[in-house]
């Protein structure tokens, strides 16, 4: 029996990750990988094609430029799914490429199969070829998530999707139903209404993305109502049904009937263990799949580790990669920490929205005094020459230290723009730094000191 390590369960953002992790600190490790080809959700299904997807849109529906060139402006008239997968499939075949090369270039040797445990050293890797078993020192489950089903809606991968099902449609619908206003839902929902399809979203809560800032939120709501999405919003679908002249009709809990051409099912997802074999391993996952882990990652098996979405919020591409390198670094006796106040969040609606630290209502509830200051892209030479003139930068501060507390922004580049603010932020810097800082002109940067200045001149009326 070949003997490990480190054997990583899955070669996604946080399975790549600790495994690279674990063999630069000279480990002998392997990366057990069920699909056919490394990445994970991540790259073949999930983050990369629909973030490719969106910039697909983007470009050939030419909203970038509409503001200046009109709003019938198109860099392609019809688009059609082949347009979209075109540059998708582009994509993910150089990530895969590159994942592949890392992996190799740092000799971690890569097991294609199913893998379930044995007992809490053991794993038996399943593929056409039959079943071997390895063994590991060191094991980190790193398996990631899937869709979650509904019995009420009957999946089709046709007319009824789920978001790893999306590309598959044959066609662009003409009207879409979105069930699941979380950020999966709106992602989506933002990208066909760009291509001018009639969006129905529904969601059981009063509120979208309800983790982010209310006046964000509600500044992208007004934009999606603005593209004639139609947003219901404390309604519950009870049943979905493929009708025979080819719509899909949705039943909600309020008696309300819901009718378009395709429908896309995104409420929540569910942690891969199915195939884990967990109780072989002493370990237990929740009703969603979920592996409870302590902060340093480790589960009930003090050798064992599991990181990335399959342990729940925030479910990041980004945090999934820092937990597998800390996890990893923890495995192999290398001290590693991070905090998870500093992380930024990334959610690629159109517009993009991003943020860091607390939001408002936060604040409130815990009684911290405080202050904001808004920038709008509008007033700034670079949203007018990027034809963006709807994003706005706020920045959250304490009134008595002046200290930022948060960032929040809407608006293209925002994921991009907001790691001024987590440099900020993180070494406990105040308002006063983006007063006395020159940024270069005409940058979108420049709404840092615009709204550095609005709220300060909020302070001096008292």
């Amino acid at each position: 029996m070949q003997t490990f390590d480190m054997i990583v369960i899955g070669s996604g953002p946080a399975g790549q990750r600790a495994a690279i992790q674990a063999a630069k600190s000279g480990r002998h490790v392997a990366v057990i990988e069920r699909a056919e080809a490394v990445g994970g959700t991540s790259v073949n299904t999930g983050t990369i094609p629909s973030k490719t997807m969106r910039e697909a849109v983007l470009h050939l529906s030419g909203y970038n430029y509409q503001d200046i060139y009109g709003s019938n402006y198109r860099v392609k008239e019809k688009i059609t799914m082949a347009d979209l997968v075109f540059r998708v499939q582009h994509v993910i075949k150089t990530e895969i490429d590159v994942t592949q090369g890392q992996l190799s270039r740092n000799n971690i040797e890569v097991l294609f199969g199913a893998a379930s445990f044995v007992d809490p050293n053991t794993l038996r890797v399943t593929n056409l070829r039959g079943s071997v078993d390895y063994q590991a020192a060191k094991i980190v489950i790193a398996t990631g998530t899937k869709p979650a089903g509904s019995a009420k809606v009957p999946i089709d991968g046709r007319r009824i999707v789920n978001s790893d099902q999306i590309l598959q449609m044959q066609e662009i619908p003409k009207t879409l139903i979105v069930v699941g206003g979380g950020v999966i839902g709106v992602e989506y929902t933002c990208m066909f209404c760009i291509l001018g399809v009639r969006v129905i979203l529904v969601e059981k809560r009063p509120r979208l993305l309800e983790f982010a800032d209310a006046e964000i939120v509600e500044a992208l709501s007004y934009h999606l109502r603005d593209r004639r999405v139609t947003l219901r919003l404390n309604e519950g679908v009870s049943s979905v049904e493929a009708a025979a002249d080819g719509s899909v009709v949705a039943n909600l809990e309020s008696n309300k009937k819901l009718s378009g051409d395709a429908l896309l099912y995104a409420v929540g997802r569910q942690g891969n263990v199915d195939e884990l074999n967990l109780a072989a391993a002493g370990i237990e996952a929740d009703s969603r799949g979920r592996i409870p882990v302590d902060e340093n990652f480790v589960t009930k098996q003090p050798h064992i580790y599991a990181v990335g979405d399959v342990i729940g919020f925030p479910s990041l591409a980004s945090v999934s990669m820092e937990q597998g390198r800390i996890a990893a670094a923890n495995a192999c006796g290398i001290a590693a920490h991070s905090n998870p106040a500093t992380y930024p969040y990334g959610i690629y609606t159109i517009p993009e929205i991003s943020f860091i630290g607390k939001t408002e209502e936060q604040l409130t509830d815990e009684d911290v005094p405080y202050e904001v200051g808004v920038a709008y892209y509008r007033e700034i030479a670079r949203g007018q020459i990027r034809g963006d003139t709807t994003g706005r930068l706020k920045i959250i501060f304490h009134r008595e230290t002046r200290e930022i507390l948060g960032v929040h922004i809407i608006g293209e580049g925002a994921s991009e723009l907001v790691h001024i603010g987590q440099a900020v932020l993180t070494l406990k810097g105040k308002i006063d730094y983006f007063v006395d800082t020159v940024f270069n002109y005409p940058t979108l940067a420049e709404c840092y000191k615009a709204a550095a200045f609005n709220g300060i001149n909020k302070l001096a009326r008292f």
